[in-house]
């Protein structure tokens, strides 16, 4: 598997399955880690791409990754189907949680998912359509003279 030549794996994700969750980001950190990225690279694409997992499985009926790699970036496509998200600057905000009791209790719903989701990445764009779902673009690049 050589990154120039271009990597693609796609991933389905079950909401509420949280007997998987965190699963994707596992496989994608071991992928990253066999081709050799360097390992602050993987950490940063492990804790965004966890995060995206999480809020697909709280809050979506069902969602796919996309996961990119390629000889200059990383890139995480999440799209989900939802409830969307109706404030996204809000959503932003650290600590902001539309989480229920019952997420909360076990341990999720901090109102950091997608503050670190951008904080961890080089590029995030985030688009949401009420009763659609939410689309996620998470880039990360591989040198540092590749950033924008």
């Amino acid at each position: 598997m050589e990154p120039e030549n271009g990597f693609i794996q796609e991933f389905k994700v079950k909401g509420g399955d949280f007997s998987k969750a965190g699963s994707i980001s596992t496989e994608i950190k071991e992928i990253l880690q066999e081709v050799g990225i360097d390992s602050s690279i993987i950490r940063r694409v492990a804790i965004a791409s966890y995060e995206a997992e999480m809020n697909m499985v709280m809050y979506s009926r069902k969602g796919e990754v996309s996961f990119i790699l390629d000889s200059v970036k990383i890139l995480i496509k999440t799209s989900d189907e939802g409830p969307g998200i109706e404030d996204i600057d809000k959503a932003m905000q650290e600590g902001f949680s539309t989480a229920t009791d019952e997420m909360r209790e076990m341990g999720f719903g901090a109102g950091m998912g997608l503050p670190n989701i951008k904080k961890h990445s080089d590029e995030f764009k985030i688009t949401s359509e009420i009763g659609k779902g939410t689309n996620l673009s998470i880039t990360f690049y591989l040198e540092q003279q590749n950033k924008q």
